[in-house]
């Protein structure tokens, strides 16, 4: 069988989709789907997300320079779509779909309390690319919902039920297959 040699494009899928939280220096909060970010430093910690300018939780973020990563799951896939293509514009999307800003630790944008887990975020750079720009920013604080840890304390996400996005579907994650270094494991 042989391939097809298409355009440039993207086609590093699957991606983590996130519901990203943001409010203005004067205090309006929105939340919005990202499925554009990543690690990219282990110490310190930091992530990226891209937006594009247009969106409107950009300007919050520019603003303040603050954010949160919000993790997604099965329960909460209606809820990352609706906020990937409404405005908070236009909808207060915390209230459509009954998400709950909470307070976060380090940062004034909230943090979607119905995640299993919170990133709180400050920005360090933002690079301009294109029709999106990425966010460079420092993980100030981790919340992880008790509920998905195991006995000896470890935080064990496939108890959430982690959802991933691909080519605009969106996805479950499925079984384990093996844990970082079981190639090389002696028995």
């Amino acid at each position: 069988m042989g391939k097809q040699i298409w355009k440039p494009g993207n086609m590093l899928y699957p991606l983590p989709v996130v519901l990203v939280s943001a409010a203005s220096a004067g205090g309006e909060q929105n939340v919005f789907t990202v499925a554009w970010t990543g690690t990219i430093c282990s110490d310190p910690p930091m992530v990226s997300i891209s937006v594009r300018p247009e969106r409107y939780s950009y300007s919050m973020i520019g603003e303040t320079g603050e954010f949160v990563i919000n993790l997604t799951t099965e329960k909460l896939a209606y809820a990352t779509d609706y906020c990937g293509v409404k405005s908070g514009r236009d909808v207060n999307k915390w209230e459509k779909m009954h998400l709950t800003p909470a307070p976060g630790q380090c940062v004034k944008a909230p943090v979607v309390k119905e995640s299993p887990v919170n990133i709180e975020c400050k920005v360090t750079e933002v690079i301009e690319l294109g029709t999106h720009h990425m966010f460079l920013a420092r993980v100030e604080a981790v919340h992880a919902q008790e509920a998905y840890m195991d006995k000896t304390g470890k935080f064990d996400l496939a108890k959430a039920a982690p959802i991933v996005y691909s080519h605009g579907t969106y996805y479950a994650m499925g079984r384990p297959l093996g844990r970082f270094g079981y190639s090389v494991k002696k028995n």
